[in-house]
């Protein structure tokens, strides 16, 4: 396997194209080395890398092809999950919020147990790497509440009009799904046509997942990775409309 190995911490990245292959050891791999900085993690991300490795490993840098992907347009809201999130607006015992637990839902999503998975990537360099990032502002939970309590959410990354979503998780059952239809009615209401969700899973795929090619989603990131920031991250129930049509 010949790999890139990043001796600067801000050494450049190789072209995309250099990842290894579907059918390798490791498909879409690209790199390894370098640190874990607010600046070398925006670097990555503007060209559609992300780092991906075990606490006992140097960072390991990824770009798989094909991505996984969810344009906002075709999240697919089931007959069973559009009643839940129904009775989730209309309870005034439940709640989303954005940016308010950032470490707890960092922390959860590290913990909770995955299918096939012995263990965590989210280990703690890559928790406190995404903590600092989200007090510089680039990095955001959403959350679902009930009763005062954080029962589910998921963290990501925001650059331009560009969602990068990272992981999720659920103590409650739907928890995560609130989260991310309330993801979904918050990037259409900002124009942000497409979340990236990195690996394919089949629960994407149901939810309205797809793959794209690599040189596809670098062209859509390259065209809207520049366009201007969101500066209201808040989320009033009203944007549920975004999502249940019945809302108003």
């Amino acid at each position: 396997m010949n790999l890139t190995w990043l001796a600067d911490p801000l050494a450049p990245f190789p072209s995309t194209s250099t990842a290894l292959p579907a059918g390798s050891e490791a498909p879409g791999l690209l790199a390894a080395g370098g640190a874990l900085s607010p600046q070398r993690l925006t670097q990555a991300y503007r060209r559609g890398i992300f780092p991906w490795f075990n606490s006992n490993e140097p960072v390991l840098w990824w770009s798989p092809d094909p991505r996984m992907v969810l344009a906002t347009a075709n999240f697919k809201l089931s007959r069973s999950l559009r009643k839940t999130l129904s009775a989730f607006h209309r309870s005034n015992q439940c709640d989303i919020r954005i940016d308010s637990a950032f470490s707890e839902v960092i922390t959860n999503c590290a913990q909770t147990p995955r299918t096939n998975q012995g263990g965590t990537w989210i280990h703690t360099d890559m928790q406190e790497a995404y903590n600092l990032w989200h007090k510089e502002g680039s990095a955001h939970s959403i959350e679902t509440w009930i009763n005062g309590v954080l029962v589910g959410g998921l963290y990501g990354v925001a650059l331009g009009r560009m969602f990068f979503g990272e992981s999720m998780f659920s103590l409650r059952t739907d928890a995560s799904k609130i989260a991310l239809a309330a993801l979904v009615a918050f990037c259409r209401a900002h124009n942000v046509p497409l979340i990236d969700c990195q690996q394919s899973t089949s629960h994407l795929s149901s939810l309205g997942g797809h793959t794209m090619s690599r040189s596809d989603f670098e062209a859509h990131l390259q065209a809207h990775i520049d366009l201007p920031g969101i500066t209201d991250w808040s989320y009033h129930p009203s944007l549920w409309k975004h999502v249940l049509p019945t809302v108003t």
